[in-house]
């Protein structure tokens, strides 16, 4: 498939008014090695009232300053990309009134992970009209503290509006956490950015229609290679998100022991030692980091081939995302970690089975070549309900990508378990019980997963590289008492 972007009149699923060509100006260079800033928290106007979080989010176009004398137009939450944390405790009571103030376009907030009921879930068939407020209400339940975000989900818009800036943490926390408190909790937000020479965001190619958009550049917290100290011996506790559309992050920390204590829904049964970590789009992964070498300790991309078509596949490898200066001088003396954090119950033998296969397909039309991503042989009509499920019920799902790419595949409205992959004829358990709402499923692979929907009503279930969503890679799964 090399080549195929020099094709005339590609139309790719209805985006012919994507510029299909090579961007007219290079890449801009942006400032590194400032200080990590952290994300700025958003405020809770309920007051004294215990249990009760309650705010407002505006989504409205901004601009912002990534090169010294060059301004981009964004998209912007509260003003700010990545948007303001927000952070709640378990059994909290949240009340956010969204303002979407983007000029002719729908948009939602989807509460990425977090077990919503589905009428607040931010999906595509509840839009927000432009000029128009919408409350978002519901309740975070006992036991769901985890690393969640939002990100909008307007249908046909979600990828333009995300990589323009439209993302923000959402950390609920446990009552009684059992990581040491000395640690603290930082949150990564990794984006990503193209910015053209004159400080302009390019509208994306047809590349980026197929593989989903990968920007020039990955940011953290909104910066570029940002830099953090800490005393020697120091402990901290890292949440990493994948906030980009389309990029496949395989970590590393160079001078610096990593160990894997959370994923999407929250904390694991027990610490897990690690060199690396692969997080695909939308995944999450909290990990306690120990800086016990002097000098820098540096977090970095290795090579993942995730399946590439055509030619520009970007390079990936090599990237120094985070700079970790570790002094000579020994700091206090940090607890140990403890041995068990929390406990995970595996869900139960299923009752119903399902197989969900994951295809693209290619073809040339009256107005050029059209392509879409689908789910068991169709792409997403809002108006049909493609599976019927029951509230309480374990189900196991296969899910089975014979797709030339990765897809990594997010359901709304509940956490999952993954029980066992299958690729090449072998079959591999998971290295450890967790509670996901994202998994990659790699080309030529089977993810085999048990899941439960507790709460009824319509839910999406999807790839989350945003542009495969758009093309047709969604479905809904109509949960029914």
């Amino acid at each position: 498939m090399d080549g195929m972007s020099d094709m005339p009149g590609m139309d790719m699923g209805g985006h012919a008014g994507h510029d299909m060509g090579a961007m007219t100006h290079g890449p801009a260079a942006l400032p590194e090695g400032e200080a990590l800033r952290a994300l700025p928290p958003l405020a809770n106007e309920a007051g004294r009232r215990p249990g009760l979080f309650k705010a407002r989010l505006m989504a409205q176009s901004a601009t912002a300053r990534f090169v010294a004398d060059r301004d981009t137009s964004i998209l912007a939450y509260n003003g700010m990309s990545p948007g303001p944390m927000i952070q709640a405790y378990e059994g909290d009571s949240v009340e956010i009134t969204f303002a979407n103030r983007i000029e002719r376009e729908q948009s939602t907030i989807h509460w990425h992970g977090i077990p919503v009921p589905a009428d607040q879930d931010g999906n595509p068939m509840d839009p927000v009209a432009a000029g128009a407020d919408r409350v978002y209400a519901f309740e975070l339940p006992e036991g769901s503290a985890g690393s969640y975000w939002y990100h909008p989900h307007p249908h046909g818009r979600t990828a333009e509006q995300v990589y323009r800036g439209l993302a923000g943490a959402f950390v609920v926390k446990a009552k009684d956490d059992p990581v040491p408190v000395e640690y603290g909790d930082t949150v990564l937000m990794l984006t990503d950015l193209r910015l053209a020479a004159d400080g302009s965001m390019p509208d994306s190619t047809m590349a980026d229609l197929m593989n989903g958009r990968v920007g020039d550049h990955v940011l953290v917290n909104g910066q570029k290679n940002p830099r953090l100290k800490v005393a020697m011996g120091a402990k901290r506790r890292l949440r990493l998100y994948n906030a980009t559309n389309a990029r496949f992050l395989r970590l590393a920390f160079a001078n610096a022991a990593m160990t894997v204590i959370g994923s999407d829904g929250g904390l694991l049964e027990k610490p897990v030692a690690t060199d690396e970590i692969l997080l695909s789009p939308a995944e999450r992964v909290e990990v306690v980091v120990a800086f016990d070498r002097p000098g820098a300790a540096t977090l970095t991309t290795l090579d993942y081939d995730r399946g590439w078509m055509g030619a520009g596949r970007p390079a990936d490898a090599g990237l120094t995302l985070l700079t970790v200066d570790v002094s000579e001088t020994p700091g206090e003396a940090m607890p140990p970690l403890p041995e068990r954090l929390r406990p995970i119950a595996p869900l139960g033998a299923p009752t119903v089975s399902r197989r969900l296969v994951l295809t693209e397909t290619m073809a040339m039309n009256a107005n050029g070549m059209e392509m879409d991503f689908l789910i068991n042989g169709k792409a997403f009509d809002m108006a049909r309900v493609d599976i019927v499920a029951r509230a309480g019920e374990t189900e196991l799902w296969e899910i089975v990508n014979k797709a030339d790419m990765d897809h990594p595949f997010h359901v709304h409205g509940t956490q999952f378990q993954v029980i066992e992959r299958e690729r090449g004829g072998k079959v591999a358990k998971p290295p450890y019980l967790a509670w996901k709402d994202t998994v990659n499923v790699a080309r030529g692979e089977t993810v085999r997963l048990l899941i439960r929907q507790e709460r009824p009503g319509a839910r999406m279930y999807h790839c989350h590289i945003l542009e495969h969503e758009q093309l047709g890679m969604m479905g809904i799964v109509d949960v029914q008492v």
